[in-house]
């Protein structure tokens, strides 16, 4: 079966969906995506050199999820050893709908992906902090009271972080919980 490859918006030949890992690709391929949209395009070259902060700014429903994990899970794929990646949102019910967004995806690639609110399970959490790999979502608040409990052992649970997502970066700017945030620079 011949594979049709995405193009970008510019109705170029992508070059960053060669930059993803061919898992990606084809799982693009076979969600039937026509095309990377410009913001995808734009951030995956840069979060792959994962060498400055990025901070993906585009229109509602314009791919910046995508645009962050793509590239994201690329990495963690290629790694050798065990290595997470840590989602702050806001409100636990973007983290639900992230969880959706990319299980299937993950899955797909063997990358645990934990959500932690108020509403998941003891044994999720437990499952994440025995083995803290893949993708960790969660809140500003259930981070901090992670530190809190965990704080002996924050060494090891996040040793392999690679990156750090911050969704919604504009509902913490000027904020109590954007303080808060601030506050758990330690990662």
């Amino acid at each position: 079966m011949k594979m049709v490859l995405p193009i970008s918006n510019s109705s170029q030949a992508s070059s960053s969906f060669f930059e993803l890992d061919e898992r990606i690709q084809r799982w693009i391929w076979e969600s039937g995506w026509d095309e990377l949209k410009d913001a995808q395009e734009k951030a995956i070259p840069l979060i792959l050199a994962a060498n400055q902060d990025i901070i993906v700014a585009a229109a509602t429903a314009s791919g910046k999820t995508e645009a962050a994990f793509l590239p994201i899970l690329t990495r963690l794929l290629q790694q050798d050893t065990p290595a997470c990646v840590v989602y702050l949102s806001p409100l636990k019910a973007l983290i639900n709908d992230q969880w959706g967004r990319l299980a299937g995806l993950c899955e797909t690639l063997e990358i645990p992906v934990t959500p932690w609110h108020g509403d998941i399970s003891n044994t999720q959490k437990k499952q994440f902090l025995k083995k803290p790999q893949g993708c960790l979502l969660i809140t500003p608040e259930s981070l901090e009271a992670l530190l809190m409990k965990q704080g002996h052992s924050l060494a090891g649970i996040f040793n392999g972080l690679m990156y750090l997502v911050v969704d919604e970066l504009h509902a913490f700017i000027g904020t109590e919980r954007g303080k808060q945030l601030q506050s758990l620079r330690m990662l």
